[in-house]
Parts: C-alpha cells; structure tokens; sequence
C-alpha cells in the first residue's frame, strides 16, 4: 500500500493485520552477532537496575525521597528496554520482521507509557534536588512519603493518559498508506504517519506528545537547575559547593543521555530518510540509554559506593 485509499476503495478495503519491521541488518552473518549483543545488553539492563532497586529496598540509609524515585526510575528502565528488546531478539533468532496489527498497537502503547513515565519521574527528580539544594531545612516537610507517593501516581496517569490517547487515535483508522514501519519496533511516531489520516489530525497528536514529552518536562527541569545552580554559587566554601553539586550530578547526567538521544532520535528522523540512520539512533536511545542509567547512579554516587560496601559486608559477615 503506498497511498490511502478512497472512501469506496476504504468500504470495500480489508483491515491491515500485520506490518513489516525493518530489519538491524540484512547480512545473515551478523545475527548471531547482533542476536548476542542485544541479548546481552538486555540481561546487563536487567540485572544493572534490579541490583538498583534491591539495594535501595535493603539499605535503610537509602529510604529517602530521592532513592525512592530513583528505585522507581529503575524499574521503568527495566520495563521500558522489555517492550521492544525481547521482540527484537526473537525477530533476529527467527529471522522475521513481521509484527501483527494487534502486537504492534499494543507494543507502541506500553511504549509510550513507560517511556513518558520515565520522563516525568526525571522531571520529578529534578524538582526533588531543587528542594533538597534550595530549601534543605524543610526538605523532610515537603517531601513528604505522602507527596511522594503523590507524584508517582501523577506521572502513572500522565503516562497512561497519552499512551491511550496514541492508541485511540490509531485504533480510529483501518487503512494505512504503507505496511513498512521504518523502525525495528512500532515506533509511535513512524506508525501515526502511515495512519490514513489528514495532516491536521496527525500534527495534533505530535504536538500533544511534544507537549506532554519534552516542552514542559525540559522548562520544568531547566527551572529546576536555574535555581539550584543560583544557590550553590552563593555557597562560600568551595567543598560545600562541591558537595552540593554532588548531590545532583548523576541526575543531571541521566536527563542529559535521555533528552540527548531523544531529540536526536526524533530530529534525526524528520531530517535524515534513511531508515537505517533511525534505527541506529532508536537503539541508542531504546536501549543504551537504559542500559547507562544504573553505571552512572552507581558509579558517580557516593551514596550508592557506599549501600554496596554495606551489602557486600553483609554477605561476608553472613559467611563467615
């Protein structure tokens, strides 16, 4: 199908009941390279952000709001890279890039989901270093476990407000322009263009998303670190700004990776049209992303260095 159809032809049209994938690569001697790789930088994921969680769970010294949410993040990571991973690892064993109407639909909306969820809990954190930087003495007060649990649920039913409104609008149409989704996953954007729509109705839900996924989470964030910049220049000691800093700077690492890759994702898609160029930047962003995430709140935290000195002391007094 390279064009939609008239309203006679859509009468007496079937229903589209499956789409086409495109393929990481078309030379059978690089899947079982490309079949290892994914496989494993899944399972590193996995296992990256659950040794997160359950470190954060077992360490008391870690039950603040900040690694409260940070827990939260990582088991949106874990869900977000099992949306489109363990498909794309099965398309490469089976050597089939076929998604049904059905899988496809859902895939794209627990995609949108967890990757607006994880948006908002980013948006989320950035507010909970401006208070902990710029207002310390009553960060116990307004950061309450109330609030807290407030704002999770928040982001849950911002998430799951514009992943339905994606699919509803999708589920409206039956015939699409072309059965080709130029990704390796039913990418949300690639699959509204091919829904046989008008301009206008397609540009809306864009802008909604844009709205919803970047503009007020990257102003609210950029807020967020305007102040929390302010108050620590003002700071005397240079320790005590290093500290400060510190604080907030695996954070700040993470929300430059996921709007980094991004937008590069969703720019480089309307500027460049080889899909092949897509596909490399969606798995960046798909999965790298993700995969990073645990490294840098492990490696660059202090806080973290120390709950793993403290399990691992743990275990060893256990064993001896």
């Amino acid at each position: 199908l390279k064009r939609c159809p008239s309203k006679i032809e859509s009468q007496n049209g079937t229903h589209v009941s499956e789409f086409h994938l495109f393929g990481l690569s078309e030379d059978p001697d690089l899947q079982p390279c490309l079949f290892g790789l994914f496989l494993s930088m899944y399972l590193i994921t996995v296992f990256g952000n659950l040794v997160i969680i359950l470190a954060i769970c077992s360490d008391p010294h870690l039950h603040t709001p900040m690694y409260f949410f940070l827990s939260i993040l990582s088991f949106v990571d874990i869900c977000f890279i099992s949306t489109t991973v363990p498909n794309l690892v099965v398309n490469i064993w089976l050597h089939s890039w076929v998604i049904t109407h059905a899988g496809c639909l859902i895939q794209m909306s627990i995609y949108i989901l967890f990757a607006t969820m994880d948006d908002m809990l980013l948006t989320v954190m950035a507010y909970d270093r401006f208070v902990a930087i710029c207002h310390p003495l009553h960060y116990a007060v307004l950061m309450s476990p109330r609030l807290c649990r407030f704002l999770v649920c928040t982001c849950l039913s911002v998430s799951i407000v514009n992943s339905q409104l994606h699919t509803l609008f999708v589920l409206q149409f039956t015939n699409f322009q072309e059965v080709q989704v130029a990704n390796f996953f039913c990418d949300p954007s690639h699959v509204v263009n091919l829904v046989c729509s008008n301009t206008f109705s397609k540009d809306m839900v864009k802008y909604f998303a844009v709205g919803i996924f970047g503009f007020f989470p990257v102003v609210a964030i950029t807020l967020s670190y305007y102040k929390i910049i302010s108050s620590i220049l003002k700071i005397a000691s240079s320790s005590g700004r290093y500290k400060a800093f510190s604080t907030c700077g695996s954070h700040l690492s993470a929300v430059s990776l996921f709007y980094g890759t991004s937008i590069g994702v969703y720019l480089g898609s309307g500027i460049t049209e080889s899909p092949r160029k897509v596909v490399i930047a969606s798995v960046v962003y798909t999965v790298i992303n993700p995969m990073l995430n645990p490294f840098i709140y492990s490696l660059r935290n202090r806080d973290m260095k120390q709950a793993f000195n403290r399990i691992h002391r743990r275990k060893f007094f256990f064993r001896t």
